[in-house]
């Protein structure tokens, strides 16, 4: 059993990537897991769903899974200037700019996101959506959690065990979360704006195309910035699905296709050559 990291220190990118692959690829022929057959063909919000999507997804957040968690611990201690961000983001079109399947808030591009990383004053969130994990995930699909065991076959084949893995985690602004509900992201965005007011937060979210639609707004009401990667797959398009899903009830699965997957990991490669070098000058 090889438990020690695969990108470590003093390891280059391309080999750590390639033995993380190797056994992939050979775990895949023993232990294979339920897979999407084909991509479905779906809208990434229907047409119906769309109408007024701003305030159905207010509505959601104030009516829906004990909304004071979020409301009354964050979102009144500062009333008035959350509500002004807040409508100067519902006041546009759209909260986003959008490239394939990055979807911009705050920014304008990945080289001023990379750019934005490289500061030092700065957080950053890296969140997936439980929609996309295994169904035989070992922490279970419909958690927070994620034990990322690069022996276990199910982590090794997963693509969030990979991005995860290949994280520089001893960097402590670098804080990764596995989201099952828009209240858990909600709540945690809030609390680490809260806890570092002084510094600036970035991130990286996997959602459905809806979700980053509808709650956008919601991000650039507390001025993080980011990208937010859409899902494919068996995706939520209408707020029954989303609702349902919301509820752990998901049995199809979500995926981020291969373009989309190389485009966070070269997020991920900067960090890492960042944070491997940092680590040799501190040898």
């Amino acid at each position: 059993m090889d438990k020690l990291k695969i990108w470590q220190p003093g390891l280059s990118w391309e080999t750590a990537e390639k033995k993380w692959d190797k056994k992939s690829s050979l775990l895949n022929q023993t232990h294979p897991l339920k897979t999407l057959g084909s991509l479905p063909k779906m809208p990434g919000i229907t047409e119906e769903t769309a109408q007024g999507l701003k305030w159905k997804s207010l509505k959601y957040l104030l009516t829906k899974e004990a909304p004071q968690r979020v409301f009354f611990r964050y979102f009144f201690k500062h009333p008035i200037r959350y509500t002004l961000q807040f409508i100067k983001s519902a006041w546009k079109k759209h909260s986003y700019s959008r490239d394939g399947d990055f979807f911009y808030y705050g920014i304008q591009s990945v080289d001023e996101f990379q750019n934005l990383l490289s500061e030092e004053n700065i957080l950053f969130v890296i969140g997936f959506s439980y929609c996309h994990k295994p169904h035989e995930c070992p922490s279970g699909r419909f958690s927070p959690e994620c034990v990322r065991d690069p022996d276990h076959p199910v982590c090794r084949q997963c693509f969030i065990g990979k991005a995860v893995n290949a994280l520089p985690l001893h960097q402590d602004h670098i804080r990764p979360l596995f989201i099952p509900t828009i209240h858990y992201i909600g709540e945690q965005l809030f609390q680490l704006r809260e806890e570092h007011p002084d510094k600036k937060i970035l991130f990286l979210i996997t959602a459905c195309e809806m979700t980053l639609e509808m709650f956008g707004d919601w991000g650039n009401m507390i001025q993080a910035q980011g990208i937010g990667v859409r899902l494919d797959g068996r995706i939520c398009n209408t707020m029954k699905a989303f609702e349902l899903s919301e509820a752990g009830i998901k049995p199809g699965l979500t995926v981020v296709l291969p373009d989309t997957q190389m485009r966070i990991l070269d997020i991920i490669k900067m960090l890492w050559s960042r944070g491997s070098s940092a680590s040799d000058e501190t040898v």
